[in-house]
């Protein structure tokens, strides 16, 4: 080929930053973007990476392990480290604390010398409802082994008359378990199983629809506060006489000092306690009021009650 320069237009000057002039051909330096020397390989030949490229030289074939390819992956020390546990326990700490805060106590209510604990703020907040909701989620997938956001192997959830229903049903939606009410004689329709329970003032009786539970089905029994147990006994017995199997038992709160636990035939997990006994005290009774108390109390809305009716 002739060494005569041509026109700009003809033939501009190949990439070589050093080609000012119109190409000669000859004169011009090399690109080194479209002419690699002579020791390296043509990009545009290389042969496909056998990790990153299938048999056909594409891309999105399947990638080896990093660790195996000798790709180091580099992580920065975090949350991402820590494991599942930790995160979960350290989350469910910090909803224990909200909904703690979130409590009312009004002492003399229903009467003179009970404490009630109120948990009605847990519901008239969107906040600590959505915090109540994903604290006990998290509190069964911990205790029974199951997968928070997926369907978990609790087949039933059931919910004590009467503030059971304020969140059992919420629950079960989100354990992918269906949801069945315990309530008194004399509520529920068709067929019903029954067990009676003793309360410092008498007797009750819970019912349960007879075809409510399914032989075999998980079962999880909550309620909002565990005093002394004793509706909640009657509760799992019911259970177990449809044919259901018992996990345990979940509370919003518990009574520590009346013992109610004791009761119970199966695991018992609680969100919070309250209401520390530090002398001796009638049931539900502050101390305020201890020496007045003579007589037993009737239901508290659910803190300071003996039997739950």
């Amino acid at each position: 080929m002739s060494a005569t320069p041509v026109s700009f237009d003809q033939h501009p000057p190949h990439g070589h930053p050093s080609n000012t002039d119109p190409s000669t051909q000859s004169a011009d330096k090399p690109s080194t973007a479209s002419h690699p020397p002579a020791t390296k390989p043509d990009p545009t030949s290389t042969q496909p990476h056998p990790k990153f490229h299938g048999p056909d030289g594409k891309t999105g074939g399947n990638v080896e392990d990093a660790a195996q390819g000798g790709l180091a992956a580099a992580s920065a020390p975090g949350a991402a480290e820590q494991p599942d546990s930790q995160i979960t326990g350290s989350e469910l700490a910090r909803l224990k604390a909200r909904l703690r805060s979130g409590l009312r106590q009004f002492p003399d209510f229903p009467e003179k010398g009970v404490l009630f604990e109120d948990i009605m703020p847990l519901f008239s907040s969107h906040a600590l409802h959505t915090d109540l909701t994903r604290a006990l989620e998290l509190q069964i997938a911990d205790v029974f082994q199951t997968s928070v956001g997926e369907k978990s192997k609790v087949d039933v959830v059931v919910g004590l008359e009467s503030r059971g229903f304020l969140f059992g049903p919420t629950l079960a939606l989100k354990l992918g378990a269906g949801f069945v009410p315990v309530r008194k004689r004399g509520k529920l329709p068709g067929e019903v199983a029954e067990e009676t329970f003793k309360k410092e003032y008498g007797e009750d009786v819970f019912q349960m629809q007879q075809d409510a539970i399914q032989k075999g089905q998980k079962v999880v029994i909550v309620d909002d506060i565990i005093a002394t147990g004793g509706s909640a006994s009657a509760a799992g017995n019911l259970v177990r006489k449809l044919g259901g199997d018992l996990l345990g038992y979940v509370f919003i709160m518990e009574l520590d000092f009346l013992k109610g636990r004791e009761k119970l035939d199966a695991p018992v997990h609680t969100l919070l306690s309250g209401q520390e006994k530090g002398v001796e005290l009638p049931l539900g009774r502050t101390k305020e009021s201890a020496q007045e108390a003579a007589t037993s109390v009737a239901d508290a809305g659910g803190a300071a009650s003996g039997e739950r009716p």
